[in-house]
Parts: structure tokens; C-alpha cells; sequence
């Protein structure tokens, strides 16, 4: 059988050749990889650049015209919101890209939506991220972590057993396992940023959050809690909550997380006796008692309003 090879599709696999030399050139140029050892290769299923003269949107009708090596598709239907739709029609830039994963074909596509202007904020909604409690805001509300935490244990001690077995159906099954987890976390934290920032929205505050960069190195844990907090994307959130806040129009700061569940929020005291336990906060100068996590984040919302005054701050000069 004969197959057409279009110059679009053929430019596309120069590049991504050119692009992974160039990638491997820079790993052996820095010694993280010795290019005798481990060969290039190219997963078949990996994504597949397309650009405008090669797919176009049908977007009210659902559906896409794609060319292909056995020539060009029409009609072809693709799902998703009503949203998702708004968004494609107004703001998609640049290619689209197509990939075949657990045995499912999406269509990737990258919409660049401008930010709101934001507003000045009426005060701040300070949120804190852990283990037990995932996040917590400054109003109490707390999105508990104990069903996602048993998610999670589950699915290592399924990840233990496949492991050992070492077999191909094993490793498929460990695979579409973790994918499955992957994709479970990032629809919680979809959730949770959503209501966050709707919340602070609707108070006409703004948000504020920890600088959690680094916290891998800096938090020393039980050894129960390492892989727990090894695996929760705690950075992914912040970057939800981020992204729904710009679009929302709502202030975002990033405060230093020191001392934050040490200090009292009533009265300002910093004492490690004032955190008898994980869950409870107990101010050994004047007496204030919380739930810890919700008095840290008190604790970040007041840093919120300090920080956000700073950046306001007109310059001296």
C-alpha cells in the first residue's frame, strides 16, 4: 500500500527529530545521560502536532476535518462543555495536539484567555495546605483529606504488589493505575481551587497562600506521611487556585509560611507548647483556642493583608 506523505507532516517529524537530538545533546553536554547506553526513541502513541492547514474546528457542530496519511477526515465528532466550547471559539492559539492514551484519542488544543483586571481586595482569604486537612480557610472551612488519603493507600499497596510481580500485564496494570490516581488528584484539586477562589469572589476578598516552594526538603515527617507528602501535587493546587484567580479577577499573594502554625492568631504569641497535638491550637500567653489548621490560616490571611499593602506601597523614589 502507498501512503502520501504531506509537507506539513513531514516538516513535523523533522522537528521532532531535530528536537530530540538537540535534547540529548544537552543532557550528554551536562553528564546526565550517555548517549551509548540509552538510544533515542519514539513512543507511537505520543502526542502529534497539528496546525491549522492540517485540522480545523467545526466548533458549533462538535467536530473536526483532519488530514491523515490516507488523506483528509471530515466530520469528525470531538465532546466537551459548553465552556470548554466558548472558550475554544474565542481564545485557541497556535497547533493542537493529538494523543492516543489508554486507548482513547484527545485532541489537545491551548486557548490563551486574558486576565480580569484585578480588583482591590476587601481583606484577604487565607488558605492552608496539608495532609490531614488538604486545605483550610480562614472562614473554617476545611476539605479533609481522610478519603483521599485512603485513595491514596490503596493504590500504594496495589503499587507494591504489581511491582513485585515484575510481569508485562503487571506493568501495564501498575501504569494505568497511577494514571488513574494522577487523574483523581487533579480533578480534587480542580474542585477545591474552584470553590476557593469562587468563595473569595463572591466576599470581594482576595487569597492568600503559602510559599510552599521547596517543602519537599524542608518538612521532616514520619515515615508513614513521607510518601504522602511526596506524592500530593500540593504545587499543582497552588497553581489552580493561581490560574481561576487571574481569571477571576481576584488577588493573589504569596506569604512566608514561618511560624504560621506556632503563632496565635488573637494575639500574636509564638510558641511551639501552643500545638499540643496535630489538630489542636491552644495560645499559652492569652488563652486562644482553635482548630489548628484553621488558625494557621488565619495566620496567612493576616500575612495576606501585609503583603498586599507592600506590594501596593507606592515606590519612595
Amino acid at each position: 500500500m502507498q501512503v502520501r506523505l504531506f509537507p506539513t507532516h513531514a516538516q513535523h517529524v523533522i522537528k521532532k527529530v531535530a528536537d530530540a537530538y538537540t535534547t540529548v545533546r544537552a543532557q550528554v553536554k551536562a553528564k546526565l545521560r550517555d548517549p551509548l547506553t540509552k538510544p533515542i526513541g519514539f513512543r507511537k502513541d505520543a502526542a502529534q502536532p497539528f496546525d491549522d492547514r492540517c485540522l480545523s474546528w467545526q466548533i458549533p457542530d462538535r467536530a473536526i476535518s483532519i488530514w491523515t496519511v490516507h488523506g483528509r477526515m471530515k466530520g469528525i465528532r470531538f465532546g466537551c462543555s459548553d465552556e470548554q466550547a466558548r472558550l475554544l471559539a474565542a481564545y485557541r492559539k497556535g497547533e493542537s495536539d493529538l494523543v492516543r492514551r489508554d486507548g482513547m484519542w484527545l485532541l489537545i488544543a491551548t486557548c490563551d484567555v486574558p486576565d480580569t483586571d484585578v480588583t482591590e481586595p476587601g481583606g484577604f482569604l487565607g488558605v492552608d495546605l496539608g495532609i490531614a486537612s488538604i486545605a483550610t480557610t480562614s472562614d473554617g472551612t476545611r476539605h479533609s483529606g481522610k478519603a483521599v488519603n485512603a485513595v491514596r493507600h490503596r493504590n500504594r499497596e496495589l503499587h507494591r504488589r504489581l511491582q513485585a510481580k515484575r510481569t508485562k500485564s503487571a506493568k501495564r496494570l501498575l501504569k494505568r493505575s497511577r494514571r488513574t490516581e494522577a487523574r483523581f488528584a487533579r480533578d480534587l484539586n480542580h474542585v477545591m481551587s474552584k470553590r476557593i477562589v469562587t468563595e473569595a469572589a463572591r466576599t470581594g476578598r482576595g487569597i492568600a497562600l503559602e510559599d510552599l516552594s521547596g517543602i519537599r526538603d524542608r518538612v521532616r515527617l514520619r515515615k508513614p506521611q513521607r510518601a504522602t507528602l511526596h506524592t500530593w501535587s500540593f504545587h499543582q493546587l497552588g497553581s489552580f487556585i493561581a490560574y481561576k484567580a487571574a481569571r477571576a479577577g481576584v488577588a493573589l499573594v504569596h506569604v512566608d509560611p514561618a511560624y504560621t502554625s506556632q503563632g496565635c492568631s488573637a494575639c500574636g504569641h509564638v510558641d511551639k507548647r501552643n500545638r499540643p497535638d496535630q489538630e489542636t491550637f491552644c495560645c499559652t500567653s492569652c488563652g486562644f483556642a482553635e482548630h489548628a489548621d484553621v488558625n494557621t490560616a488565619r495566620n496567612i490571611a493576616a500575612r495576606g493583608v501585609a503583603g498586599w499593602a507592600a506590594v501596593m506601597q507606592p515606590d519612595a523614589a
